[in-house]
């Protein structure tokens, strides 16, 4: 097989990435936040971006120096991964209450600050730091995979570079589809709103408490 075809797989592998279960969660619980699909893609790019940069490093210290990672410290980084799922469905929650409480206390159909021009869009911090966490629990498995597959070093970061550039063109499509719906239930139907993101807040909160204690079990 060619390294061409390798790198081919490599990229549409890491667009599969992006909707493994625990991703999906995390981007989902980022995204709710979010009523337009240009701020949920950048949610997306974040984590994309923050994944691909930990993946490169540690896949640089594997190749190059030498670094194992154990079996005890890649089920740790799971844990890790699923603490962080948890404080995000906990984050949905507390959301979810303050937007009630607004509600409550502030039933006029517009505000003031619905005059003011949208921000210059930046990249949000919170999904390059949830992306991070993603890659380090992931690395140690790419990285071997990676060396199996490429004729080098070098190559086998070139290979994780095109993986990560392929899961961040998928999370961001994917953060941008999630946006829709909740975009629009937040803008017309807020009761509809309401149970989407109960919903991501229940999958986060499961799916973290399954990592943090059923890995290794």
């Amino acid at each position: 097989m060619s390294l061409g075809t390798i790198l081919t797989f490599g990229l549409l592998l890491g667009m599969q990435h992006a909707t493994e279960p625990d991703h999906l969660a995390a981007i989902a619980a980022l995204a709710s936040r979010e009523r337009s699909i240009r701020a949920g893609l950048l949610h997306g790019m974040a984590w994309g971006i923050g994944h691909t940069l930990v993946l490169l490093l540690v896949a640089g210290a594997l190749g190059f120096l030498g670094w194992v990672i154990s079996p005890l410290m890649a089920g740790n980084l799971e844990r890790l991964v699923g603490a962080m799922l948890i404080l995000l469905g906990i984050g949905v929650i507390r959301r979810m209450r303050r937007e009630r409480a607004h509600r409550k206390t502030h039933s006029h159909a517009w505000h003031v600050s619905d005059l003011v021009p949208p921000r210059f869009p930046r990249l949000p911090w919170r999904g390059v730091i949830v992306g991070m966490v993603h890659g380090l629990a992931g690395s140690a498995a790419l990285a071997l995979l990676a060396s199996q597959a490429m004729p080098s070093p070098t190559w086998m970061l070139v290979y994780i570079g095109v993986f990560g550039l392929g899961s961040i063109l998928g999370m961001a499509l994917l953060s941008s589809v999630l946006a829709i719906p909740l975009g629009l239930t937040a803008r017309h139907f807020s009761g509809t709103h309401s149970i989407l993101n109960g919903g991501v807040a229940l999958f986060s909160f499961g799916l973290g408490s399954r990592l943090l204690f059923a890995v290794g079990r």
